[in-house]
């Protein structure tokens, strides 16, 4: 687990010289599982501090490479703003930090019926992405490991466990006859990561577990966060989800992207 960071354990002086900002102001912010995040407000403009509580010096770079790739391929995504020395990570009390420019709006929270449409472009955009552009991906990461299959057969509810290799065997079968060609995944597409902007359209965040892996997963995974409520999932958000992924997956195979006010602009 990680051990988060507080406010008050930051240098604000040291923060405003490590990236020429002025004198500044720390907000925390809400919602990270793993890292601890604080809104940055100075003079030049708004910004993200993330302390990296559960990272290295090296997966905090690999962070930050795939989010600046995601953001310049044109993902609406936050923006990673280097230091003085031109670095993409910086260090704060010997823990990797990120510097990145705010996203006007709010997290998503529950989505409306066309922010689950635009979330589902959103991520058939994503999919769309040229995987050669985007440096350093793991490969299948959203998979249980041997270990784990193994613990299936020695689970106390027989009936669960049957179910559950059942249901792993119809998923593989389903992938192998799909031959789902391995794609930019994001692999964690819940509300907490996206944030519905001013103007009604999404911006999605934190690429922390993006990988390259099967579009379906991906999708599933979204499903999972988006169309969950109370525990179950509900056909008509699940619908929703899949229709504007499919629409945007049918324009894109065109040539033709949508032009209309929607979250992938």
């Amino acid at each position: 687990m990680a051990t988060y960071t507080s406010a008050d354990d930051i240098d604000r002086a040291e923060v405003a010289a490590l990236y020429g900002l002025g004198r500044l102001t720390l907000e925390p912010l809400g919602g990270g599982a793993a890292n601890s995040s604080f809104k940055v407000t100075a003079s030049q403009d708004t910004f993200v501090l993330t302390i990296l509580d559960n990272h290295d010096h090296a997966s905090a770079c690999r962070l930050a490479l795939h989010t600046e790739a995601m953001f310049k391929l044109g993902m609406p995504t936050a923006e990673v703003v280097r230091n003085a020395e031109g670095d993409a990570v910086s260090t704060l009390s010997d823990r990797p930090v990120l510097l990145k420019r705010w996203i006007p709006g709010r997290v998503a929270g529950q989505l409306t019926d066309d922010l689950l449409r635009d979330a589902g472009g959103l991520l058939a955009r994503l999919h769309d992405a040229p995987a050669v552009q985007v440096s350093d991906l793991p490969v299948g990461t959203r998979r249980l490991s041997p270990s784990h299959l193994e613990a299936i057969d020695g689970f106390a509810d027989r009936e669960f466990a049957e179910w559950l290799k059942s249901g792993l065997a119809k998923v593989r079968a389903q992938e192998d006859r799909l031959r789902d060609r391995p794609v930019v995944c994001h692999g964690d597409v819940f509300a907490d990561n996206l944030i519905a902007r001013p103007d009604g359209t999404l911006a999605i965040i934190d690429w922390e577990t993006i990988s390259l892996d099967s579009a379906l997963l991906d999708l599933g995974m979204t499903l999972l966060g988006l169309a969950n409520v109370h525990g179950r999932l509900d056909k008509r958000r699940a619908d929703l989800i899949v229709s504007g992924y499919m629409d945007w997956s049918r324009e894109l195979a065109n040539g033709k992207p949508q032009d209309h006010a929607s979250s992938v602009r």
